[in-house]
């Protein structure tokens, strides 16, 4: 079983936001955990049985890089990936900026392909809600990086859920 965690980043927030991620769905076993920056990303990676897309936001939109690759996926992807988990995270350089819409349009894309998508019902052990996935305005907090490791986790959960697998004992 595979997570394949895709990003776009400028900055490097939305990438310390995939790290994090990635560290949440490390924690179970026979999932392996790939992390892709969009520019290594290719068709094939959205064949994962669990997806994660990371995007800074643009105009309240993942980037074009990322809409791009969804785009150029369909021959691949398309119809292959029913019943595969979906989930997504955003920055974005301030309050308003569109996190909400942006994760919209991607899970939005996901759930074209045909991937079962979720989002977060409690942000970070909080009780604040990311319903969703995981934002960050600008550099990502310890909440944020929270949210960001159960979205991992999450999805981890969900795979293993519909795949077969365990989690690891400690």
């Amino acid at each position: 079983m595979k997570i394949t965690i895709i990003y776009d980043t400028k900055t490097g927030n939305t990438k310390r936001m995939a790290q994090a991620v990635a560290e949440g769905a490390e924690g179970f076993e026979g999932i392996e955990v790939i992390m892709k920056h969009i520019d290594d990303a290719s068709p094939e990676d959205l064949l994962s049985e669990g997806l994660v897309i990371g995007s800074p936001t643009y105009c309240g939109l993942m980037t074009w890089k990322l809409k791009k690759l969804f785009d150029e996926s369909v021959k691949t992807a398309w119809g292959k990936v029913d019943g595969h988990i979906g989930a997504a995270f955003s920055s974005s350089g301030g309050l308003g900026g569109g996190n909400e819409i942006s994760l919209c349009s991607i899970l939005t894309s996901l759930m074209n392909y045909g991937f079962i998508v979720f989002g977060l019902t409690e942000y970070a052990g909080r009780g604040v809600t990311a319903h969703y996935g995981a934002v960050a305005v600008g550099d990502p907090g310890e909440l944020e990086v929270k949210a960001c490791r159960r979205l991992g986790e999450k999805t981890a959960e969900y795979v293993s859920r519909m795949f077969g697998g365990n989690r690891k004992e400690e």
